[in-house]
């Protein structure tokens, strides 16, 4: 009988992997240059880790590129723009994509030379397909888009941008939700940055879309597959961002612990009381929780389990943020006026970690999935 364990081995993989981007976020730390980062994960090949191995990618799934970002956040150096490339872009467009569309575009994602932003949000509809005004028709020689969208990121820095828009069913005359892949330099696609209090690497945009015409080749997938090609988006969109999540309350705890084992105001050190130790192992046990729920999210939606994973990313991304933002708030209250200063880099992240509440969906809307979809409760709209 062969020894092998071959059941251990994806663990043993991630566990490799983990440690190898460990290595690289502690070389570049809380105050890196988010392109060098960038540049550097691209050539380790963590970035295109999640797409196919004939495209330049890693083979991997969202089990893999969720692992990177979480790494690279709990060193304090987490890349947004993981999300939105490789994991929302990088995957529809690996799942949907012509073959010509999959040529084009998968190897720079997987090798960072290409950025690619993602706009679903609207100013009027939030992220709320169904109440998306950016229209799509057809014209002779392919498609032209109208309408506008909020809070997209990266625009500036990105080749191009997935944009959701809705096309009208010829059989019912009903809007359904359509990809469209529309090249930053395109004629009447503009941009202009959002003055945000949170300071972030990555800058929010609103985008104007006007009378945008492209080609045939721009749609993504099939016009008929509406909801099914989206949410092929959004899933890893709510893993990533729990990724996102566990990584900067993983960091934020581990300088309250390093802290709290070392910082004397009587006889002990302060981690020695239990009203500073519990705090933070309760903050431990929140973020465990989150990690597996998101591993849980991953595991589905990588064996294609599109429901299950909704469900699963859904509640990951909920209580990541949820752990997120306690485990930031008692790492600045352990280290008490410290945890204001520049010098221990935890103040920052009291805005930060909400973001993670608040987008790419709101925790208000999470429970309302929940009720609908996983307990079967009436609808309040």
């Amino acid at each position: 009988m062969s020894t092998e364990t071959t059941h251990t081995d994806p663990t043993e993989h991630h566990q490799a992997l983990r440690d190898a981007v460990a290595a690289l976020g502690r070389r570049h730390g809380r105050g890196f240059e988010p392109q060098e980062l960038w540049s550097e994960a691209a050539k380790l090949g963590y970035l295109g880790v999640n797409l196919p191995e004939e495209y330049g990618g890693g083979g991997g799934g969202m089990a893999e590129l969720s692992l990177v970002l979480e790494e690279l956040g709990a060193a304090g150096c987490p890349l947004l723009m993981m999300v939105v490339s490789p994991a929302i872009c990088g995957t529809v467009i690996a799942r949907f994509g012509t073959e010509e569309q999959k040529r084009q575009w998968l190897p720079g994602l997987a090798d960072g030379s290409i950025t690619m932003a993602f706009g679903i949000t609207e100013p009027d509809a939030g992220s709320n397909s169904h109440r998306i005004t950016t229209t799509a028709r057809k014209a002779d020689d392919g498609w032209v888009l109208n309408g506008r969208k909020v809070f997209i990121s990266g625009v500036d820095i990105a080749d191009a941008t997935l944009i959701v828009g809705r096309t009208e069913d010829a059989r019912t005359g009903s809007l359904k939700p359509c990809l469209f892949i529309v090249p930053r330099d395109a004629e009447g696609f503009r941009r202009s940055q959002i003055d945000m209090e949170l300071q972030a690497a990555e800058k929010q945009f609103e985008l104007v879309i006007d009378d945008v015409r492209l080609p045939s080749s721009a749609l993504v997938g099939d016009e008929d597959a509406g909801l099914l090609q989206l949410f092929a988006g959004l899933n890893p969109e709510r893993i990533m961002t729990a990724a996102f999540a566990i990584g900067m309350g993983r960091y934020a705890l581990a300088k309250a612990v390093d802290y709290a084992k070392t910082r004397q105001v009587w006889k002990s050190p302060i981690g020695a009381h239990q009203a500073i130790a519990h705090p933070l192992a309760q903050a431990h046990i929140e973020l465990e929780l989150a990690r597996l729920m998101m591993q849980k999210a991953a595991r589905l939606y990588d064996a294609g389990d599109d429901v299950g994973a909704g469900e699963a990313a859904n509640m990951a991304k909920y209580a990541a943020a949820e752990a997120c933002v306690k485990a930031v708030d008692q790492a600045v209250h352990t280290l008490g006026g410290n945890g204001l200063t520049r010098e221990y880099g935890l103040a920052s992240l009291i805005t930060a970690a909400r973001v993670a509440r608040i987008a790419p969906v709101s925790r208000e809307m999470i429970l309302n999935y929940v009720s609908h979809q996983s307990l079967g409760l009436p609808k309040s709209y």
